[in-house]
């Protein structure tokens, strides 16, 4: 393996491959889509790919449902299509990783068929089943991420089955042998073909407490942020066994890394810190980048995020590598969050950090959140959860290409409505905007594959007051400050002599005041190392 594997300097994007690109007119993006828009990639600047699901799938939740997991849904394209795009993404120098959904699969697998169909099926134990309590109720108090219990009543074998999210998704049993060896074959079939690693779905969840004790009340709950927060999971996840199956997860990719050719396992674990990085293995045998998320939820406010860049840093363990995360398709979109024009210091921020970034598709124009008419609604959790802003459609919006009809995603109509501001905000019309938020994405991305210090420097918070975040990054004798004005007023700077490189407001960096950032400000300067 090599000392510095690819992934370690890489800026990854995942696209959610519904809302990508449509090639077949069905308002549903694809294989061949996402392949005609590699190019796009490639000159934006990122080194890698994540996929959301495109395996078979009866779509309760939008392919997290997986019915086979060595297969690509009709919706999607073909096995040939998947070839097609790794082996067009390769020879571009892109990486491409899938999504791998180890804690449940659909109830239409057909593993789950048969082990509903008896008690005494072979593959009974393939899934977990629990009788009912004394008073003929669920085994627990253990709550669906989704609202309601996480059991369903099974009547034709007359027990329960568990699931962590919708009832069409039951959970695996991986104390079973037999299902931890099938799915690690699953991860043998696709990096046997080619892909170079994988983000792992919920990997936190997929143990379960062997007694299956109830969970604890949270006494603090919050109706407004779910019924799934109404206990703590401390028995339904995060459970000790958990690494020695990373263990294995991590055994495979490494076995099928070359030289220079890493593969690459990403969980998604919302742990806190310390719980987190266990997760990267006690000797570096856990998943290669657990999903940093932090900035997703963290207060904007530049005192508390130095303390939580420190802190991170600082627990991180001998050899792990840090990594950073802005949105997915499952939270509120940056711009949204911070406003348009926090937005672009959130993305200077993501991009100069120590570690690797993830963006997510649309980030980049700084796509908001869309707005979805009730009857448009397709994702579970609202329909379940309705009037908690919890659903996540309106970050799922399609990927607007131009201002012609659906924003040049599809020719047909688009399984979700395209974001508001799409005939302003779209592709086309950035690529011409010097000032544009994609612009300043080539320009961030360009800077990082150019500069050592960006993209595998160390990293030193310079002390900072009020709404400046400021540090430092250096690699062989190159030093770089970043400077965030995270405020909407001037903002007093103390900083080295140097040359401004980038602002992230428009006009040529030279005519930044290096001593006062301006209202909105981040800026990238070069350190005169011979003042």
């Amino acid at each position: 393996m090599s000392a510095r594997p690819w992934w370690q300097s890489a800026a990854l994007y995942q696209i959610y491959p519904w809302s990508f690109q449509d090639s077949d007119g069905d308002g549903i993006g694809d294989l061949r889509g996402i392949e005609n828009r590699l190019d796009y990639l490639v000159e934006l600047g990122v080194d890698a790919i994540w996929l959301s699901p495109i395996f078979p799938s009866p779509m309760a939740d939008f392919g997290y449902d997986v019915a086979d997991y060595c297969g690509i849904d009709p919706r999607f394209g073909t096995l040939a299509d998947f070839d097609s795009l790794l082996a067009s993404a390769h020879s571009r120098g892109l990486k491409l990783l899938l999504d791998f959904v180890p804690n449940h699969s659909s109830d239409q697998h057909p593993w789950f068929v048969e082990s509903r169909a008896s008690r005494d099926n072979p593959k009974r134990d393939w899934y977990i089943w629990q009788d009912a309590a004394p008073d003929g109720g669920p085994p627990n108090n253990w709550i669906s991420d989704f609202g309601g219990s996480a059991w369903t009543w099974d009547a034709t074998t007359g027990q329960y089955y568990y699931h962590a999210f919708l009832k069409e998704q039951p959970d695996l049993n991986w104390r079973n042998p037999a299902v931890r060896a099938a799915m690690l074959d699953v991860l043998r079939f696709w990096f046997a073909r080619g892909v170079d690693g994988f983000r792992i779905d919920v990997l936190w969840h997929i143990v379960k407490h062997a007694g299956f004790p109830d969970n604890p009340p949270n006494p603090d709950w919050d109706p407004a942020t779910g019924e799934m927060n109404r206990v703590f999971q401390l028995h339904s996840t995060d459970q000790p066994e958990v690494h020695d199956i990373a263990a294995d997860m991590r055994a495979i990719a490494d076995a099928f890394g070359r030289e220079g050719d890493d593969r690459v396992l990403i969980g998604e674990i919302y742990l806190p810190v310390e719980r987190l990085m266990r997760y990267y293995g006690l000797a570096g045998e856990g998943v290669h980048l657990p999903f940093n998320f932090q900035l997703i939820d963290a207060p904007w406010n530049a005192r508390g995020l130095a303390r939580m860049i420190a802190d991170y840093e600082a627990a991180l363990p001998p050899g792990g590598w840090p990594n950073w995360v802005l949105g997915n398709h499952d939270r509120p979109r940056s711009a949204t969050k911070r406003g348009r024009a926090q937005a672009r210091v959130a993305a200077m921020l993501l991009l100069t950090l120590r570690g690797t970034p993830t963006l997510y598709y649309g980030d980049e124009l700084g796509m908001e959140n869309g707005h979805i008419p009730p009857e448009r609604v397709r994702d579970p959790r609202e329909l379940r959860e309705p009037g908690l802003g919890l659903g996540r459609d309106p970050v799922r919006t399609p990927m607007p290409w131009d201002d012609s009809a659906q924003g040049g995603f599809t020719t047909g109509e688009p399984w979700l409505p395209l974001g508001g501001d799409w005939p302003r905000r779209n592709v086309a019309a950035e690529l011409e905007d010097p000032a544009s938020m994609l612009a300043l994405h080539h320009a961030l991305l360009r800077l990082r594959r150019m500069t050592p210090a960006l993209a595998r420097g160390s990293i030193r918070l310079i002390e900072a007051d009020g709404d400046v975040l400021a540090y430092e990054r250096e690699q062989d004798g190159e030093r770089l400050v970043v400077a965030l004005n995270l405020g909407s007023a001037p903002a007093p700077v103390t900083l080295p002599p140097g040359v401004a490189l980038l602002s992230t407001l428009p006009g040529p960096p030279s005519d930044a005041d290096p001593t006062l950032l301006r209202p909105d400000e981040g800026l990238i300067l070069k350190v005169d190392t011979d003042a």
